[in-house]
């Protein structure tokens, strides 16, 4: 079986992105360890089964739902990969030992499969948007966009299966819209960003304020409408970039965001949008006080 690549809860995943990096993603932000320490005290609990599709083009299964329990079990089944995600994704991931009955718990695991990934869809969303096991904003508005693109279903719909607020999951699929644009001119990537956390509430709720609409050249209450492909002008995607690096900053050119938090500083930014000093202060490297 294969980690699915499609994982709303990753960041930054290209055709390029290692086994080892979808692991180490995992074990930074969802829990992986504490999944890990409960498999070696209890075994495997096969209560819910796994989500699979079988992706045509190699004859495996990909997890859509269970991409946690089978990044844990590949890590005890598979003693190399906890050197290879250390070697590579410079993370040390301690794997606990464990019995001869845990390793048997390990052999078969219950799964469910599905025709394809419509199929598994409103399941998944419903129990990662509203049930026991929430995602964080980003990954449920990229599984609403991926889910709107593939073009058979509305946002409302959408909205109506995984239990949302409509006008709530329209702005997040809004603001995936314009990462995408900005991934696809090749002026951001979420992989540059300089903070580590990837605080995406900072973005939508951005979008949502009329100095950011100003300054990008958005329409007026743009989010309020079925997001389109590249909501942002042509001429404005300089600006772009340079709204998104203040918020989250950017490795390759060594610059920290001037966003510290979301309250206040969203407010703060788009108000030194609007000003030609307060911009001329930020465009030299000056914080946001100080602009």
């Amino acid at each position: 079986m294969k980690l699915d690549r499609q994982n709303p809860r990753l960041v930054g995943i290209s055709a390029r992105t290692t086994d080892e990096s979808i692991v180490a993603q995992l074990y930074r932000g969802e829990e992986l360890g504490e999944l890990l320490q409960s498999i070696s005290s209890n075994g495997y609990l096969d209560i819910e089964p796994l989500i699979v599709w079988l992706d045509p083009s190699d004859d495996q299964f990909i997890v859509l739902e269970g991409n946690r329990r089978l990044a844990a079990i590949r890590l005890f089944r598979e003693p190399a990969l906890a050197g290879a995600i250390e070697k590579n994704e410079r993370l040390k991931i301690v794997v606990p030992e464990i019995s001869e009955a845990v390793r048997q718990s390990l052999e078969k695991v219950s799964v469910y499969r599905v025709v394809d990934r419509d199929s598994a869809r409103s399941f998944i969303g419903f129990k990662h948007i509203n049930g026991a096991a929430k995602w964080e904003s980003f990954a449920k508005a990229k599984f609403a966009a991926e889910w709107y693109k593939s073009g058979n279903v509305t946002l409302q719909e959408i909205s109506e299966k995984i239990g949302d607020r409509h006008d709530t999951i329209k702005r997040m699929v809004a603001a995936i819209y314009v990462l995408d644009q900005a991934e696809i001119r090749g002026v951001f990537s979420l992989t540059d960003r300089k903070t580590t956390k990837f605080n995406f509430s900072h973005l939508y709720t951005a979008l949502s304020r009329s100095t950011y609409m100003s300054y990008l050249g958005l329409e007026t209450a743009w989010s309020r409408y079925d997001p389109q492909p590249n909501p942002v002008p042509n001429e404005n995607i300089d600006r772009l970039r340079e709204v998104l690096v203040w918020i989250y900053g950017s490795k390759a050119d060594g610059r920290e965001p001037v966003v510290q938090s979301q309250n206040p500083d969203i407010k703060y930014l788009g108000e030194t949008l609007m000003s030609a000093e307060g911009l001329h202060i930020l465009h030299a490297g000056g914080t946001l006080a100080e602009a």
